[in-house]
C-alpha cells in the first residue's frame, strides 16, 4: 500500500480512477494533464503534486497510470526524446488504460523495456461511475509477472478482470467490444427513431425491446437517454468514431469487410462533423429521430 501512484490524463476516467485509489488508501503522488487547471484542481483535492512535466511524474511515482486520448497522445508521452515518461523510468511500471491501437501498446512495451521499466495494458470497459466506484471491467495485456506485481491496484479499480495475453492482445479485445457496442448503439437509435416516426410510445417500445431479441446492454444504458434527448457525456461520439476506426483497421489487416462497423463509424463521424462529437454516444439518436437532425455544424 506504500506504492506512489502517478496519473497522466485527468479526463472523466483518469480523475475518477485517481479518486478511487486515494479513497482506498493509496498515495496518489503526482498528476499531469495538458489542461493545467484540471491537474491543479485534482492535485489540491487529492494532496498530490500537479507536475509540470512528464519526467517529474515518473520521478515522483512507482506506478504511473495513463489514460490519454489516442495513438498520437500515447506516442507523445512515451517519446524517445523531449519531455517523456521514459526519462528516469528504470524500475517503474506503466499501466496504460486508454483505447489505442494494439501496435502502440507493443511500441510502448518495447520502449519501456529499453528504459528499464515495465508496461501493461489495462483496457477498460464501463464508464465514469464505475471508475469512481472501482467497479470497472478490465482487460489486461502484457507480461504475467508485471500483471501480478500491480494486481492489488487493479483489483481496487475493478470488480472483474480478464488477463488476455501478451501486449497488444487486450487492445484487440477492447476494439471488438467497442465496435459491437457502437453498432448496437446505432441500431438502437434507428429502431427508436423509426418507432417515433410511426407514432409509437417509446417507453412501451423500450419495454418490448427489453423482453425480446432487440435487448442489449446499450438499451439499458442509452435507450431512455435517446428518448429524452439527455446526452450528458459518459462516452463521447468522437471517441466512438475513433474506436470504431481502430477495429476497422484491424479488419483491413485481417482481410475482412465489416459493413456494419463501417456504416456505424460514418454515423459517429457525421456527429463530429456536425459539432456533436462531445455528446454522449447516445446522441447518435439526433441523426435518426424525426425532426432532430441538424443540417450544419
Amino acid at each position: 500500500m506504500n506504492l506512489k501512484i502517478g496519473f497522466v490524463g485527468l479526463g472523466r476516467m483518469g480523475a475518477n480512477m485517481a479518486r478511487r485509489l486515494k479513497d482506498c488508501g493509496y498515495t496518489v503522488s503526482a498528476v499531469f494533464d495538458l489542461n493545467r487547471s484540471l491537474a491543479d484542481s485534482l492535485a489540491v483535492e487529492l494532496g498530490a503534486t500537479a507536475c509540470p512535466t512528464l519526467k517529474s511524474v515518473t520521478a515522483s511515482s512507482d506506478v504511473v497510470i495513463t489514460v490519454v486520448t489516442d495513438d498520437a497522445a500515447m506516442r507523445s508521452i512515451f517519446s524517445a526524446a523531449g519531455d517523456t515518461l521514459l526519462d528516469g523510468a528504470k524500475g517503474r511500471v506503466f499501466i496504460n488504460c486508454a483505447t489505442v491501437s494494439p501496435a502502440v501498446h507493443l511500441e510502448v512495451e518495447k520502449a519501456a523495456a529499453a528504459a528499464g521499466a515495465d508496461s501493461l495494458e489495462g483496457c477498460m470497459a464501463s464508464s465514469i461511475t464505475q471508475a469512481r466506484e472501482g467497479s470497472l471491467y478490465l482487460m489486461i495485456g502484457g507480461k504475467p509477472e508485471v500483471f501480478e506485481s500491480v494486481k492489488p491496484i487493479l483489483e481496487k479499480l475493478s470488480t472483474s478482470m480478464r488477463y488476455v495475453g501478451r501486449a497488444g492482445e487486450a487492445a484487440k479485445v477492447k476494439a471488438l467490444v467497442n465496435m459491437v457496442m457502437n453498432i448496437n448503439t446505432a441500431g438502437l437509435a434507428e429502431g427508436l427513431g423509426l418507432a417515433a416516426a410511426l407514432g409509437l410510445d417509446l417507453s412501451m417500445i423500450r419495454e418490448v425491446f427489453s423482453q425480446t431479441g432487440a435487448a442489449s446492454r446499450v438499451l439499458v444504458t442509452d435507450g431512455e437517454d435517446m428518448q429524452n434527448r439527455d446526452h450528458a457525456c459518459f462516452f463521447s461520439a468522437s471517441h466512438a468514431a475513433k474506436d470504431s476506426g481502430i477495429a476497422l483497421s484491424l479488419a483491413r489487416e485481417a482481410g475482412l469487410d465489416l459493413p456494419l462497423a463501417a456504416a456505424t463509424k460514418r454515423q459517429f463521424d457525421k456527429m463530429t462533423a456536425l459539432g456533436l462529437g462531445e455528446l454522449d454516444k447516445s446522441g447518435i439518436a439526433e441523426l435518426t429521430f424525426p425532426g432532430r437532425a441538424p443540417t450544419s455544424s
